[in-house]
């Protein structure tokens, strides 16, 4: 058998024993999928109406929850990955014949699918809410590989974080920045009404071109270039810089 497909049974054994994590971990399952679907509930039931947006609240809010739902489930993974190095887990997988690069790469696809998984459900229970898009088909395939994107580059630097913290509580900590970022983004009300210094903020933070993107992409709107490169400035910018540091610290640690 090739090294490289040696390298994709492991992985597949390893992305299967995370997902077997997750399903028995019912706190990783609810701020993953379930926690967003309440946020949602929340803004577009309870606040929605205080908001004024173009169009309906939901459309408006269902790209910026989208983004969110993603966010949301990096926490656990952080926790895991530092779980499994602190517990010595990872140096027995040196041991034995296993590729080493699995290990990384079953935490991000891992994370990734569970991404996708929570994305879905937000867009699911958004159509159930009213969210209606005009976007054509084109549009959504760009949004679902902006997602794709996104997800992938944000599960890298959180296994980079992962690997980087002290302490498994260090490690969810450490990804607080990232879950709070849409929440001072254009996700819930437009950038141009929030006052100024936050405003600033609002417009040159990672998120805040990405959900734009994803905006007009669903929406089937104008979709704006400069927001368009930016996003996926970001999204190849966070998966380097996971990827490298997460293989750095891997192999000073590991």
């Amino acid at each position: 058998m090739s090294s490289v497909s040696t390298a994709f049974g492991d992985s597949a054994i390893m992305l299967r024993r995370n997902f077997r994590h997750t399903v028995r971990n019912p706190i990783t399952v609810f701020n993953a999928i379930l926690f967003p679907i309440v946020m949602m509930l929340m803004f577009v039931y309870v606040f929605g109406g205080a908001f004024k947006v173009p169009g309906s609240y939901v459309d408006y809010a269902v790209p910026g929850l989208i983004v969110m739902a993603i966010t949301y489930g990096l926490g656990p993974t952080a926790a895991s990955v530092n779980d499994d190095l602190t517990k010595g887990i990872i140096n027995r997988f040196k041991t034995m014949d296993v590729s080493r690069g699995a290990v990384l790469t079953g935490h991000v696809v891992a994370t990734t699918f569970r991404a996708v998984i929570a994305v879905g459900a937000i867009i699911g229970v958004g159509f159930a809410m009213g969210f209606r898009s005009h976007g054509s088909a084109l549009d959504w395939l760009a949004a679902i590989g902006l997602v794709l994107l996104l997800a992938f580059a944000t599960s890298w630097l959180t296994v980079a974080m992962g690997l980087a913290a002290k302490s498994v509580e260090s490690a969810g900590l450490a990804t607080v920045p990232l879950i709070m970022l849409p929440f001072l983004s254009s996700a819930f009300v437009p950038a141009a009404t929030m006052k100024t210094g936050i405003k600033q903020f609002a417009e040159y933070q990672p998120f805040t071109p990405i959900i734009e993107t994803l905006r007009g992409l669903l929406s089937g709107g104008h979709i704006s270039t400069s927001h368009t490169v930016q996003a996926l400035a970001w999204c190849v910018g966070f998966a380097l810089l996971g990827y490298l540091w997460a293989v750095s610290t891997f192999k000073k640690r590991a």
